[in-house]
């Protein structure tokens, strides 16, 4: 029997590989220093395509790959991927929801508590002999302290969860107003910065939310506000944000994302008041794992039934 083929764009943890690799006729894209012409020449009989978040999928591939039906695509952020041009194309796009809010949730909450109590210079107080010769500064509680969410999805929810064990009280800000969930809604973004101890960004990312925390929400949030953000880098006013926090207009950024990334403003890695992590926020080994397994079980779905589990359009 024929296997269908499949174009991995980039490379996958081992277990996509090596399912693609039984199951499927594989064409790895990212092998072909020039994609365009690699897809003109072997595309033509692609029925399927394997991406993640992080490589992403072109527009301009779509006509090299005239019976493409389904794409499966390894994280929840779909911004790197034209949804809509999917769509119109009669194109499925699956992605790995769900098994990955745990994870980035408890890296919202590290990061929380790394910049509110100090964690990195508290580290590096020891490791540099400088607790012999004085007292570490003091920080700042998380308990009891007006914690604000700015997209109150699944993964918002359950970082919701997580502060509701710190005694927090939390508000959020959507489009529009979540049904059946016991926190209240806050219709103005900037309203919401101003009310916020701390203020937690977990929209998508793309043109809809691109710079949606500008410098008037930053001063909105103030010289004693928290801003932090696992969701995606373009959603806050980079260079903005580190203007606000030179001039003392922000109190404090913890972040996981990054507008350029790999590259990360070298203002940011010397101030003392910023947290920095690499967009780690699903990476641990049973995450990963779980998510590896979606994307397999979204393309396996799709042939065997039709359409993918974890379906965006």
């Amino acid at each position: 029997m024929k296997k269908n083929r499949v174009v991995q764009v980039g490379p996958s943890p081992a277990v996509i590989s090596q399912h693609l690799d039984r199951q499927y006729e594989v064409f790895r894209l990212w092998e072909h220093e020039d994609a365009m012409q690699a897809l003109k020449k072997y595309g033509q009989d692609c029925v399927a395509a394997v991406t993640s978040a992080k490589y992403g999928f072109k527009n301009e591939w779509l006509d090299c790959l005239p019976n493409l039906k389904v794409v499966s695509s390894f994280g929840v952020g779909y911004d790197s991927i034209d949804a809509h041009e999917l769509q119109r194309r009669g194109i499925q796009l699956g992605n790995t929801p769900d098994v990955l809010n745990d994870c980035v949730a408890d890296t919202a909450m590290t990061l929380l508590l790394g910049a509110a109590r100090g964690l990195v210079q508290a580290d590096r107080f020891v490791r540099e002999g400088q607790w012999p010769q004085a007292d570490f500064p003091l920080m700042h509680s998380v308990s009891g302290k007006k914690a604000g969410i700015v997209g109150l999805g699944n993964i918002g929810q359950v970082i919701a969860k997580r502060l509701n064990g710190f005694d927090c009280e939390i508000r959020y800000h959507n489009r529009s107003e979540k049904q059946g969930v016991p926190y209240q809604y806050e219709p103005s973004l900037k309203a919401l910065a101003q009310w916020s101890d701390f203020l937690f960004i977990m929209c998508i990312g793309g043109p809809t939310t691109y710079h949606l925390i500008n410098d008037e929400i930053m001063n909105a949030l103030g010289p004693k506000g928290l801003l932090i953000n696992v969701s995606r880098g373009t959603v806050i006013d980079e260079a903005a944000m580190v203007k606000a926090l030179q001039e003392g207009r922000l109190g404090a950024a913890a972040l996981d994302v990054f507008e350029n990334e790999p590259y990360v403003p070298e203002a940011l890695l010397n101030m003392d008041n910023v947290v920095l992590m690499p967009h780690v926020g699903s990476a641990t080994v049973e995450t990963r794992q779980r998510m590896s397994q979606r994307v397999i079980d979204n393309l396996d779905a799709f042939f065997r039934e039709g359409s993918v589990l974890s379906r965006v359009v």
